[in-house]
């Protein structure tokens, strides 16, 4: 019984195994960062870290992996060098960093740290020496020797002539009176310094970089008998003001602060939080036109938006920035925040000219710059930053320029500046009213749009809307890019000049001579009110040409067997609509015979059943027509009993038709646009010609 009390708590142990240890806390994101530059260095010997340093500056990182292959920090060259881990030194003779640094006072851990200028300081006060040397448990972010160094001149001499009232309540600000090691280093925390209670600032960033009051840390955690060092690179400051209470006292943010009453921001930005606000200043504002500025500032919603748009949702020091980041606004829109050398960035331009104005708060960057969101834009400003000048040309030129950018609630469908590569059509009436075509009685966004939905346009037509796997499509028309949402106005860019539809199927096939053959066939197969009634169809309409090319044996055949013809001429009628946006590598479409087409789109090319389609997109208001140059035979087309009612009649109809089809086309000259496309005018029966060649939409 005894050995059995002895054994079971050794196999209950067992059983619980790994479980039954507590888990290891997850490291900090500097932890991690030293930990990957610890492994970089292990093949130099233990304890040796791989620190990248800047080309010309003393400026060193911790390297990350991303940083490690990319060689580079704020876009500029680094040098990989090698060196003692924190809290190790080298043993002569021996490699790598094998001893562990001895432990001593705050005061002698300065010294090690290399703070001499910070520990030489201290000894200037009468009482901060004694403290450090003496039992307690402090911790000190020192200023490196280069920070101490890098102060304006007026600033130290009025440090240094009174040590012991100046200076030392600089250094008792860098101190709090417990040992705080970097995993406690929290984002947006504060920590309670021993200089009258005033909080610091500390934010400890995803890539590992932990900042006080925005000073980065160069090395943590230096271990002390009576604390711990964190060694920095800038002296730090005071901090009483918030955010609104520093835009209120300084002169270059006097448009700003006008701006921010106006909005009823003040109360967020004097409020509790940590906010990054990439202030505007009055030279930022004056740069703007004055229409567009008044106008803004006349609109409390669009004023708003603005503001929120120079709000980030969290506090960025620019020592946290190192490479690229995506930062999100409290409009919702997201900033490319970068940097290049000492300078930083907002969307590629360097347009920040003071950085790291430390608040209760957060920190302020001035930018001399505005930062004007979409939803604050007219559709014409939105215009001047897309691929749609030139459509937005010909609406002004049309006298169409309010509505783009007056208060009415539209969304804009603007064809791609590519599709003009061959021109622009004259600017008239019939121009006018196909541009009336392009605006949407509504303020839209794509993501909400659905298969089959009807929109009105402002020009009075009724456009459907197509959803593809890779397009999303308003009539022959796809969006190429993501919308733009403004103030009233949302902008759709569109890889084509839209087409509305003009009568159905068989209106379109009757009033365009190349497929006079086939309206005869249609009508002598009996399905002129199939392709009449309301339907979604799309027909592969064989020319004149192609009827002419088959064999005349093979032609009669056809001819003369009233099912066979029905069932070739159903094989060419797909039973949805399918523009050339739609298509991508293999469309497999089902015909109104039950066979199924093989549609395809290659270099811009369109094919069914591997035979070019000659013309796309030939827009009716049950369907779209394709036209092709041969006539597709279905893959099991078996001999059908021949009807005898209609042979003689419908050889007849054939001729007259193939007679008529060499006949001038009617009166009416249609309006030339780009790239071949045609509007139709009034009753004279034209449709509108596809494109030969189509940009396919890129719908992301």
């Amino acid at each position: 019984m005894a050995l059995l009390g002895q054994l079971l708590p050794l196999a209950l142990a067992l059983a619980l195994g790994p479980a039954a240890t507590p888990a290891s806390p997850a490291k900090s994101p500097y932890q991690l960062v030293l930990q990957h530059s610890r492994l970089r260095g292990r093949q130099h010997g233990p304890n040796v870290c791989a620190v990248q340093k800047l080309i010309g500056t003393n400026k060193k990182y911790f390297t990350n992996c991303k940083q490690w292959y990319q060689r580079k920090i704020c876009g500029k060259s680094t040098v990989i060098s090698y060196e003692c881990c924190p809290g190790y030194e080298k043993v002569p003779g021996e490699k790598g960093c094998p001893a562990a640094l001895p432990l001593s006072n705050l005061y002698e851990t300065l010294g090690v740290v290399g703070a001499t200028t910070t520990q030489l300081y201290t000894d200037r006060t009468e009482k901060l020496r004694p403290e450090m040397e003496g039992p307690g448990s402090f911790t000190i972010f020192a200023p490196s020797n280069e920070a101490w160094a890098s102060l304006p001149a007026e600033v130290l001499d009025s440090l240094v002539s009174n040590v012991n009232i100046e200076l030392l309540n600089a250094l008792r600000y860098h101190m709090v009176d417990r040992r705080v090691l970097t995993d406690e280093l929290k984002h947006g925390m504060a920590l309670t310094s021993m200089y009258q209670n005033s909080n610091i600032q500390i934010h400890h960033y995803p890539n590992g970089i932990v900042t006080v009051n925005c000073a980065r840390l160069l090395k943590a955690d230096h271990h002390a008998t009576n604390g711990v060092v964190h060694l920095i690179d800038k002296v730090i400051s005071t901090i009483s003001n918030n955010i609104q209470q520093i835009i209120e006292i300084e002169d270059t943010f006097e448009t700003l602060r006008a701006a921010v009453a106006a909005s009823g921001l003040n109360t967020l930005l004097e409020g509790d939080g940590q906010y990054t606000l990439l202030a505007p200043t009055n030279e930022a504002f004056e740069k703007i036109p004055a229409e567009t500025l008044n106008r803004i500032l006349g609109d409390p919603e669009a004023l708003r938006d603005l503001l929120n748009n120079h709000i980030l949702k969290s506090a960025m020091c620019a020592e946290a920035i190192v490479a690229g980041l995506s930062l999100e606004t409290l409009e919702g829109t997201t900033l490319e925040v970068g940097c290049s050398g000492d300078t930083l960035t907002i969307n590629g331009k360097p347009i920040i000219s003071n950085k790291d104005v430390v608040a209760t708060n957060g920190v302020i960057h001035f930018i001399d710059e505005l930062l004007i969101p979409d939803s604050a834009k007219t559709l014409f400003e939105l215009a001047a930053e897309s691929d749609v000048s030139t459509a937005v040309d010909l609406f002004r030129q049309a006298g169409l320029g309010t509505h783009l950018s007056g208060t009415e609630r539209l969304t804009l469908l603007a064809p791609m500046n590519s599709v003009f590569k061959d021109g622009t059509p004259p600017v008239d009436a019939r121009l006018k009213n196909l541009l009336l075509n392009h605006m949407i009685k509504d303020q839209l966004a794509s993501k909400y749009l659905y298969h089959g939905q009807i929109l009105e346009t402002l020009g009075g037509k009724k456009l459907r809307v197509f959803v593809y796997r890779n397009s999303l499509c308003i009539e022959n028309s796809c969006i190429a890019a993501h919308d733009k949402r403004g103030r009233y106005g949302t902008l759709f860019t569109m890889d084509r000049v839209l087409t509305p539809p003009v009568g159905t199927v068989m209106d379109v096939l009757k009033g365009d001579s190349r497929f006079s053959m086939l309206v005869a066939a249609i009508q002598s197969a009996g399905l002129t009110e199939t392709l009449n009634r309301e339907g979604v169809y799309t027909v592969f309409a064989p020319t004149n040409e192609a009827f002419q090319a088959l064999p005349p044996g093979e032609l009669n055949k056809l001819l003369g067997n009233a099912k066979e013809l029905a069932n070739i001429l159903k094989y060419h009628v797909g039973d949805e609509i399918l523009v050339s946006g739609g298509i991508g590598a293999l469309v497999r479409l089902k015909s109104l015979q039950g066979d199924k087409l093989e549609v395809s789109s290659k270099n811009n090319v369109v094919n069914v059943n591997k035979e070019p389609v000659t013309e796309v997109d030939i827009m009716a208001t049950n369907g779209v027509v394709h036209a092709i140059s041969s006539v597709l035979q279905p893959p099991a087309n078996r001999p059908q009993e021949r009807g005898d009612e209609l042979a003689d009649s419908a050889l007849e109809i054939f001729r007259q038709a193939s007679a008529f089809s060499r006949l001038a086309q009617g009166p009416g000259v249609p309006l030339r646009l780009p790239s071949g496309q045609v509007e139709p005018l009034g009753n004279t029966g034209h449709v509108t010609e596809g494109l030969h060649s189509r940009r396919r939409a890129c719908w992301r």
